[in-house]
């Protein structure tokens, strides 16, 4: 299934106009936090467009925060691209580092890691300033959404090490790569784009729960769909298309039909719920300012699935046929060139 796989999505988004000159300055942050250590990592890097991704997403945000989140765009990323299958040790560093990840929104701002590689130095960089000016309610929340995506991370990788990552049935799949998508923590980096938070009734409501999980659904479903051949060509079984080819025993034509299907299912549901957010809010007796906070979550939601889905048509991180230093590491399979887990 090609990269360039369209959904007729009900809404669109905006571009941040900040984005050229947030690129260049976080392109330069990049390589000076040593995420980046030869030229063509740093090609592979910039083929990504990661920051496009970020300012679909992030539209609002003002030229220095967007700056901010570019960074932590990139930091996840990375990450991911960081396990080498022909290394049987690389999954204990991956959840040692990982580990390092997770805690450091629960210490102080601005305390030095304590697993020191370039990924763990700059998070303690970005964190500080993530975290800055938003209340411990949203610190919390936002950590512990990060918290649940790299451990879920963590047992992708463990699952791959022990070669089990091609044993999980649809459903099991389906609540796991809600979990390894890292879709609730962009939506929460959402509200510090704007400088709002959406009041703490409405996030524990079922229907924004409901509404969220299914943003996390549909991006991640695409994703699998616009990485496909990507993925295959690395031995990665951690796609839904993968999956539903394993269970049902079709074509791979099948499989990718019924993935697309699932995909606009889930978002016709989310269309469907967001209309009843008005009920909500009467329901909650919410007042005109806290109002005007649930609507701009709500368009966090829609700028993470119409942003997502734009990025993911071009970015060179899907691109099914590569040449070059990112083809050969992804052969040995890790997608990135260089090494960010050492000192």
């Amino acid at each position: 299934m090609p990269q360039d796989v369209r959904f007729d999505l009900p809404f669109e988004t905006p571009v941040s106009e900040h984005l050229e000159y947030a690129r260049a300055r976080h392109l330069r942050w990049i390589w000076d936090m040593g995420l980046v250590r030869s030229q063509a990592g740093f090609e592979e890097y910039k083929s990504w467009d990661l920051p496009q991704a970020a300012a679909r997403t992030y539209p609002y945000a003002s030229a220095d925060d967007m700056v901010v989140l570019m960074n932590w765009f990139s930091l996840a990323f990375l990450f991911d691209d960081q396990f080498d299958a022909n290394q049987p040790d690389r999954a204990d560093r991956i959840a040692e580092v990982a580990r390092e990840l997770i805690v450091t929104p629960l210490r102080p701002a601005g305390s030095r890691p304590r697993v020191v590689c370039p990924i763990t130095l700059a998070w303690a960089e970005v964190w500080e300033r993530l975290s800055d000016g938003m209340s411990l309610t949203w610190q919390s929340r936002f950590a512990a959404s990060w918290g649940r995506f790299l451990v879920a991370h963590c047992e992708e990788v463990d699952l791959a090490a022990r070669g089990l990552a091609g044993t999980l049935g649809l459903d099991e799949y389906a609540a796991f790569r809600r979990r390894t998508v890292g879709i609730h923590h962009s939506i929460d980096a959402g509200e510090r784009s704007r400088r709002f938070e959406v009041p703490a009734q409405v996030q524990a409501h079922p229907l924004m729960e409901r509404m969220r999980d299914l943003a996390a659904d549909t991006i991640g479903f695409m994703n699998d769909i616009h990485s496909f051949e990507r993925e295959r060509r690395r031995g990665d079984g951690h796609n839904l298309i993968c999956v539903l080819q394993r269970e049902q025993r079709g074509s791979w034509q099948e499989a990718a039909d019924e993935a697309y299907r699932m995909t606009t299912d889930c978002l016709e549901e989310y269309v469907a719920l967001e209309v009843q957010v008005h009920g909500m809010c009467e329901e909650l007796g919410l007042g005109e300012g806290e109002r005007a906070q649930v609507a701009m979550g709500v368009e966090a939601i829609r700028h993470w699935i119409n942003g997502n889905y734009e990025w993911a048509l071009t970015t060179g991180r899907y691109a099914a046929a590569k040449e070059g230093p990112a083809a050969t590491a992804e052969l040995a399979g890790r997608g990135s060139v260089d090494d960010l887990l050492a000192v």
